[in-house]
């Protein structure tokens, strides 16, 4: 994993324009495109982020950053078809594992892949790594609420 595009397709605040979540609840801070059919996002761990303690991303730091990556993947989708953005809710987490809590100043570069989509309801598999080392993985089901 851990191997991203070239350049930055998305970053700042145009992440904003891409998932419902706002400052300083927003845990994506670059969003790297797609390699094949996996999505490819990041974010630098700051010190004052909410999730952090001990100088440390905590476990729900881990969970919302792979949620607001598999949200980032369908707002953009989104945004390239010209529709509005659909609202996303998590349904379920399964057989997620939290190797480490990465330290603050550290990059997640975090891999998003389909497993299955059935109707408004994707299962999505998760990668989280930093610096070479694996920090968590998972799977997560994900409700799209469509206008």
């Amino acid at each position: 994993m851990e191997k991203k595009p070239r350049e930055i397709i998305v970053s700042g605040k145009e992440i904003d324009g891409l998932i419902p979540q706002r400052p300083p609840m927003v845990m994506v801070d670059a969003f790297y495109g797609f390699d094949g059919d996996k999505s490819l996002t990041g974010l630098t761990i700051e010190a004052d982020n909410l999730f952090c303690q001990t100088g440390q991303l905590q476990e729900p730091g881990i969970i919302e950053h792979i949620a607001q990556s598999a949200a980032v993947r369908v707002g953009y989708l989104y945004t390239q078809r010209h529709e509005p953005i659909p609202l996303g809710f998590i349904g379920s987490i399964d057989q997620l594992t939290i190797h480490a809590l990465p330290a603050v100043d550290k990059v997640l570069a975090t891999e998003i892949s389909v497993v299955q989509e059935v109707g408004d309801i994707t299962l999505i598999a998760a990668r989280v790594c930093s610096a070479g080392q694996l920090i968590a993985e998972g799977r997560m089901k994900i409700f799209l609420k469509k206008e």
